[in-house]
């Protein structure tokens, strides 16, 4: 049971880190770096404070408090990234040491009690906060590419569509599965359990 837990978990976040990578695509490189007003992150700030929350919580994540000496969160905020490359390098370096750390825990490990700023938590419910924080963040991200696309192109079922998609679900026989099956594709899965 809770092994399928941390298997549906990874799929989730594998399924928001594609959604913000396909937003990545379909927006020139400068537009990674607009913000709305002064109030307002770009895309690039999003994905700092994004890449420096997965280090900062994931890191020794059984062993440390969630929240780093070392993490500079204000700086999070500033908008000084300066190219494609480097918003890239941080969302890997980020993703990459959250998805390490959630394939490496077993299911014994989920009941274990860990800190973020010194309130408890169950490793489930510190991961739960995660799946909750981190789509949060790309759906911001999504919202700004999509307004500042010239022709976007849809990550879930496009505007008039639905009809013809639940007809082709509808179609098929009752069976258990995941709802990000059919969006991730295991070959690019390397961290699955399952490997």
């Amino acid at each position: 049971m809770k092994k399928d837990y941390l298997d549906s978990v990874i799929k989730q976040f594998l399924y928001y880190k594609m959604l913000g990578e396909k937003t990545f695509d379909q927006i020139p490189e400068e537009q990674l770096f607009l913000q709305h007003n002064p109030d307002s992150n770009s895309i690039a700030t999003i994905v700092k404070h994004l890449a420096g929350n997965m280090l900062s919580r994931w890191t020794d994540f059984l062993t440390t408090d969630g929240e780093k000496s070392w993490r500079n969160r204000d700086g999070e905020f500033e908008n000084d990234l300066g190219s494609k490359a480097e918003i890239l390098r941080l969302w890997e370096e980020g993703w990459k040491v959250m998805l390490e750390t959630l394939s490496s825990l077993s299911d014994e490990d989920l009941d274990q009690i860990i800190y973020i700023r010194n309130q408890g938590h169950t490793v489930m419910e510190a991961i739960n906060r995660q799946l909750a924080h981190y789509p949060y963040h790309i759906g911001q991200i999504v919202y700004i590419g999509k307004t500042l696309a010239s022709n976007w192109q849809s990550l879930s079922i496009p505007k008039g569509n639905s009809a013809e998609f639940n007809a082709n679900k509808f179609a098929q026989d009752k069976h258990m599965g995941h709802f990000t099956d059919e969006f991730l594709d295991p070959a690019d899965d390397k961290t699955s359990k399952n490997t």
